[in-house]
Protein backbone atom coordinates (compact mmCIF):
# COMPACT_ATOMS: atom_id res chain seq x y z
CA UNK A 1 0.00 0.00 0.00
CA UNK A 2 2.82 2.12 0.86
CA UNK A 3 4.30 1.79 -2.62
CA UNK A 4 1.17 2.35 -4.48
CA UNK A 5 0.49 5.66 -2.35
CA UNK A 6 -2.54 3.86 -1.14
CA UNK A 7 -4.37 4.81 2.08
CA UNK A 8 -6.96 2.94 4.41
CA UNK A 9 -10.03 4.30 4.94
CA UNK A 10 -10.30 5.66 8.61
CA UNK A 11 -12.87 4.47 10.20
CA UNK A 12 -14.78 8.68 11.83
CA UNK A 13 -15.79 9.02 15.49
CA UNK A 14 -19.73 8.76 15.43
CA UNK A 15 -21.12 12.41 17.65
CA UNK A 16 -24.60 11.59 19.10
CA UNK A 17 -26.76 15.09 18.10
CA UNK A 18 -29.83 13.33 19.93
CA UNK A 19 -29.91 13.96 23.95
CA UNK A 20 -33.62 12.33 24.89
CA UNK A 21 -32.50 12.46 28.80
CA UNK A 22 -34.81 14.74 29.73
CA UNK A 23 -38.45 15.33 31.43
CA UNK A 24 -40.24 16.96 28.73
CA UNK A 25 -43.32 15.44 26.96
CA UNK A 26 -42.72 13.06 24.26
CA UNK A 27 -45.28 13.02 21.82
CA UNK A 28 -46.56 10.00 20.06
CA UNK A 29 -45.74 8.76 16.08
CA UNK A 30 -48.43 10.03 13.89
CA UNK A 31 -46.76 9.41 10.63
CA UNK A 32 -46.19 5.47 11.16
CA UNK A 33 -47.54 3.86 7.94
CA UNK A 34 -49.15 7.01 6.82
CA UNK A 35 -49.80 7.55 2.97
CA UNK A 36 -48.82 10.87 1.63
CA UNK A 37 -50.91 12.72 -1.39
CA UNK A 38 -48.80 15.66 -1.25
CA UNK A 39 -46.10 18.14 0.26
CA UNK A 40 -46.43 20.06 3.45
CA UNK A 41 -48.26 17.22 4.81
CA UNK A 42 -44.81 15.93 6.64
CA UNK A 43 -42.51 17.41 7.68
CA UNK A 44 -39.29 15.43 8.67
CA UNK A 45 -36.41 17.13 11.25
CA UNK A 46 -33.26 16.52 12.12
CA UNK A 47 -29.59 17.59 13.36
CA UNK A 48 -25.86 16.32 11.99
CA UNK A 49 -22.80 17.12 12.56
CA UNK A 50 -20.04 18.30 10.31
CA UNK A 51 -16.13 17.67 10.85
CA UNK A 52 -14.05 21.05 10.56
CA UNK A 53 -10.07 20.45 11.80
CA UNK A 54 -10.86 22.26 15.33
CA UNK A 55 -13.65 20.55 16.11
CA UNK A 56 -17.87 20.21 14.83
CA UNK A 57 -20.46 22.27 13.42
CA UNK A 58 -23.93 21.32 12.83
CA UNK A 59 -26.77 21.38 10.90
CA UNK A 60 -30.15 21.11 11.33
CA UNK A 61 -32.55 20.50 8.34
CA UNK A 62 -35.88 20.20 7.80
CA UNK A 63 -37.37 18.36 4.74
CA UNK A 64 -40.50 17.73 3.22
CA UNK A 65 -41.17 13.90 2.87
CA UNK A 66 -43.70 13.71 0.05
CA UNK A 67 -40.92 16.25 -2.36
CA UNK A 68 -37.47 15.71 -0.46
CA UNK A 69 -37.20 19.62 -0.41
CA UNK A 70 -35.57 20.75 2.30
CA UNK A 71 -37.76 23.46 3.47
CA UNK A 72 -35.85 24.92 6.34
CA UNK A 73 -32.18 24.33 7.72
CA UNK A 74 -29.61 26.23 10.01
CA UNK A 75 -26.07 26.26 10.58
CA UNK A 76 -24.12 26.56 13.91
CA UNK A 77 -21.61 25.27 16.51
CA UNK A 78 -23.63 24.24 19.24
CA UNK A 79 -26.67 21.60 19.66
CA UNK A 80 -28.95 24.16 20.66
CA UNK A 81 -32.20 24.28 20.13
CA UNK A 82 -32.10 27.88 19.05
CA UNK A 83 -30.40 26.21 15.96
CA UNK A 84 -33.52 24.08 15.44
CA UNK A 85 -35.80 26.87 15.96
CA UNK A 86 -33.73 28.56 13.55
CA UNK A 87 -34.32 26.03 10.79
CA UNK A 88 -38.24 25.48 11.87
CA UNK A 89 -38.40 29.34 11.37
CA UNK A 90 -37.37 29.37 8.14
CA UNK A 91 -40.01 26.41 7.08
CA UNK A 92 -43.01 28.21 8.46
CA UNK A 93 -41.51 31.08 6.44
CA UNK A 94 -42.26 29.90 3.37
CA UNK A 95 -44.83 27.08 3.72
CA UNK A 96 -48.51 26.62 4.03
CA UNK A 97 -48.47 24.61 7.23
CA UNK A 98 -52.44 24.10 6.79
CA UNK A 99 -53.20 20.21 8.23
CA UNK A 100 -49.26 19.46 8.43
CA UNK A 101 -47.41 17.01 11.02
CA UNK A 102 -43.77 17.62 12.24
CA UNK A 103 -42.14 14.14 12.49
CA UNK A 104 -38.78 14.73 14.59
CA UNK A 105 -36.64 12.13 17.32
CA UNK A 106 -37.35 12.84 20.78
CA UNK A 107 -34.10 14.57 21.84
CA UNK A 108 -34.07 18.02 23.77
CA UNK A 109 -34.29 20.13 20.86
CA UNK A 110 -37.24 19.36 19.61
CA UNK A 111 -39.23 18.63 22.93
CA UNK A 112 -38.02 21.99 24.82
CA UNK A 113 -41.02 24.17 25.76
CA UNK A 114 -40.06 26.86 22.94
CA UNK A 115 -39.98 24.78 20.43
CA UNK A 116 -43.24 22.78 21.09
CA UNK A 117 -44.73 26.45 21.66
CA UNK A 118 -43.82 27.18 17.98
CA UNK A 119 -45.85 24.22 16.92
CA UNK A 120 -48.82 25.15 18.46
CA UNK A 121 -48.60 28.41 17.66
CA UNK A 122 -48.65 27.37 14.01
CA UNK A 123 -51.46 24.45 14.52
CA UNK A 124 -49.05 21.66 13.24
CA UNK A 125 -49.38 18.65 14.93
CA UNK A 126 -46.53 16.87 16.68
CA UNK A 127 -45.02 13.48 16.13
CA UNK A 128 -41.72 11.77 17.11
CA UNK A 129 -40.11 8.75 16.58
CA UNK A 130 -40.08 5.85 18.86
CA UNK A 131 -36.68 6.22 21.35
CA UNK A 132 -34.02 4.30 19.62
CA UNK A 133 -35.64 3.81 16.28
CA UNK A 134 -33.61 5.73 13.91
CA UNK A 135 -35.81 4.45 10.77
CA UNK A 136 -38.69 6.39 11.59
CA UNK A 137 -36.66 9.36 10.57
CA UNK A 138 -35.02 7.75 7.27
CA UNK A 139 -35.76 10.88 4.70
CA UNK A 140 -33.93 12.91 7.01
CA UNK A 141 -31.01 10.71 7.48
CA UNK A 142 -30.66 9.91 3.56
CA UNK A 143 -30.12 13.57 2.79
CA UNK A 144 -27.47 14.01 5.62
CA UNK A 145 -25.96 10.96 3.76
CA UNK A 146 -26.00 12.11 0.43
CA UNK A 147 -25.16 15.88 1.94
CA UNK A 148 -21.77 14.53 3.55
CA UNK A 149 -20.75 11.94 0.21
CA UNK A 150 -21.52 14.31 -2.38
CA UNK A 151 -20.45 17.58 -0.41
CA UNK A 152 -18.61 17.42 2.46
CA UNK A 153 -16.23 14.73 2.51
CA UNK A 154 -15.33 15.81 -1.51
CA UNK A 155 -14.30 19.15 0.34
CA UNK A 156 -12.85 18.51 3.68
CA UNK A 157 -13.99 21.53 5.06
CA UNK A 158 -11.70 22.99 7.59
CA UNK A 159 -13.32 25.82 9.39
CA UNK A 160 -17.06 27.28 10.28
CA UNK A 161 -16.56 29.89 7.06
CA UNK A 162 -16.50 27.02 5.10
CA UNK A 163 -19.32 25.20 5.82
CA UNK A 164 -21.14 28.11 6.21
CA UNK A 165 -19.97 28.92 2.29
CA UNK A 166 -20.30 25.64 0.51
CA UNK A 167 -23.77 23.61 2.52
CA UNK A 168 -26.01 26.49 1.93
CA UNK A 169 -25.32 26.29 -1.91
CA UNK A 170 -25.39 22.58 -1.95
CA UNK A 171 -28.84 22.54 -0.34
CA UNK A 172 -30.36 25.08 -2.59
CA UNK A 173 -28.72 25.17 -5.81
CA UNK A 174 -27.57 21.17 -5.77
CA UNK A 175 -29.87 19.06 -4.08
CA UNK A 176 -33.04 21.34 -4.05
CA UNK A 177 -32.54 22.21 -7.74
CA UNK A 178 -30.66 19.26 -9.71
CA UNK A 179 -30.44 16.29 -7.70
CA UNK A 180 -32.33 13.56 -8.98
CA UNK A 181 -34.50 10.61 -6.69
CA UNK A 182 -35.93 7.95 -8.02
CA UNK A 183 -39.01 8.28 -6.21
CA UNK A 184 -39.94 11.65 -8.02
CA UNK A 185 -39.42 9.97 -11.39
CA UNK A 186 -35.91 11.40 -11.51
CA UNK A 187 -36.45 14.45 -11.07
CA UNK A 188 -35.03 17.05 -8.00
CA UNK A 189 -37.37 17.84 -5.66
CA UNK A 190 -38.11 22.05 -6.95
CA UNK A 191 -38.80 20.57 -10.46
CA UNK A 192 -41.33 18.06 -8.77
CA UNK A 193 -43.09 20.85 -6.46
CA UNK A 194 -43.32 22.82 -9.91
CA UNK A 195 -45.45 20.22 -11.21
CA UNK A 196 -47.90 20.44 -8.34
CA UNK A 197 -48.31 24.17 -9.12
CA UNK A 198 -48.84 23.29 -12.95
CA UNK A 199 -51.56 20.99 -11.96
CA UNK A 200 -53.19 22.73 -9.29
CA UNK A 201 -52.82 20.25 -6.59
CA UNK A 202 -51.15 19.38 -4.16
CA UNK A 203 -50.73 15.82 -5.88
CA UNK A 204 -48.01 15.09 -7.95
CA UNK A 205 -47.71 11.28 -8.34
CA UNK A 206 -46.54 11.93 -11.92
CA UNK A 207 -43.11 13.10 -10.38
Amino acid sequence: MKELGIQGRIKRRYIATTNSRHNNKIYPNLIKDKELTGINQVWCADITYIRILNGFVYLSAIIDIYSRKIVGYAIGRTLSSELAIAALSMAIATRNTDNLIHHSDQGIQYTCKDYIQILKDNNIRISMSGKGNPYDNTFAESFFKTLKQEEVYLWQYETFSDVVERVPYFILDVYNKKRLHSSLGYRPPEECERLLVKNGSRECMVC
